[in-house]
């Protein structure tokens, strides 16, 4: 890989982390450009896996003191959500990459449309959230099938998480983005460690996004203070269509 490359790479990874910190879906920023510098899309879906994991974990271990009463909680579900993202791992390299190659429009546009319908999901969650002793066990099936889409692919696993968390009950956002970013941590880490351990990632460039993931990160935590949320999820929408429709024409027509 060229240092041009490397370093598109990495500016990409940083864009994305900015919007994962403001809106989320970054990884229809930095998933394409993976895949623009020569990777095959499974082989790229593994790489922006491994590189999304630090960035995952700094999140996880910022939001430590917001997790407060619920640190219980959140390491049960850790639970199902690592077996269901290790079984997508391991289903992105078993079955033939042309069936990943026909999913990804479709996960692609499915991602977006997750993106602004964001609140939607979050008051859904909100309405059904009952009092009940089996919650947190349906809350923990919900989240291993999510889990098996964050290791197959993952983008907007952030979003569909937290939403699928505003179930459990009376939680603010603060409490309910530090659950979520320790999940999605296990999430994202299980799978890479198999993609690792299998050799299935580019580690150069898995090494170079995250290093501009982490730095988008940190800049955009103090941009998110001063723009409208609401119109960068838009944007992101938008370019996740756009993607969406140019993978499905290349591989069905």
């Amino acid at each position: 890989m060229s240092p041009g490359q490397i370093g598109a790479l990495m500016l990409a990874a940083a864009v994305a982390g900015a919007i994962n910190s403001v809106a989320g879906g970054g990884s229809l920023i930095s998933w394409p450009a993976a895949v623009a510098t020569g990777l095959s899309q499974v082989v790229a879906s593994a790489t922006n896996t491994l590189a999304l994991a630090p960035a995952s974990l700094a999140a996880a271990w910022a939001y430590r003191r917001e997790l407060g009463e619920n640190r219980r909680t959140a390491l049960f579900l850790c639970v199902p959500a690592a077996v269901g993202a290790l079984a997508g791992a391991m289903l992105l390299f078993a079955a033939p990459a042309v069936v990943f190659e026909s999913l990804v429009p479709w996960l692609v546009g499915l991602a977006a449309l997750s993106i602004v319908g964001k609140d939607f999901l979050w008051k859904k969650a909100r309405g059904i959230a009952k009092k009940s002793r089996g919650r947190t066990l349906a809350v923990g099936a919900a989240l291993a099938l999510i889990a098996v889409y964050g290791g197959y692919f993952g983008a907007g696993i952030g979003i569909v998480t937290i939403a699928v968390l505003g179930s459990l009950g009376d939680h603010d956002i603060h409490q309910l983005n530090a659950m979520k970013s320790v999940i999605v941590g296990v999430m994202n880490s299980t799978a890479a460690i198999y993609f690792v351990a299998l050799g299935r990632a580019d580690l150069a460039a898995a090494a170079a996004m995250a290093v501009g993931s982490i730095a988008g990160g940190f800049a955009g935590a103090s941009l998110a203070r001063r723009v409208d949320a609401a119109k960068v999820r838009w944007v992101v929408f938008a370019i996740g269509l756009g993607l969406g429709a140019i993978l499905a024409y290349r591989r069905f027509w």
